[in-house]
């Protein structure tokens, strides 16, 4: 329970701030909530990609989500251009 509540804090600020960067407003909730989960599954990976050891403490995690979320938000929107 509580490893969800975390996943969902994380996954809705991450998504939050990604909306920022790539739109200039979020997604509205349930979006940005499955955008910060998928970022931050993207955001580890990438992490480990580079050898990069995936951060333990809350906002290191944050800021990898908001990473990958917004890769992922760029990848989406190069794919649709397409």
């Amino acid at each position: 329970m509580i490893l969800l509540i975390y996943l969902a804090l994380v996954g809705l600020v991450a998504g939050w701030a990604a909306g920022k960067i790539m739109k200039g407003s979020g997604y509205g909730l349930v979006m940005d909530l499955a955008l910060g989960v998928i970022g931050s599954l993207v955001g580890n990976w990438i992490m480990r990609m580079l050898g990069l050891i995936t951060p333990s403490n809350l906002v290191a995690q944050i800021v990898v989500a908001i990473l990958g979320a917004v890769v992922v938000v760029a990848v989406v929107r190069m794919l649709k251009k397409a």
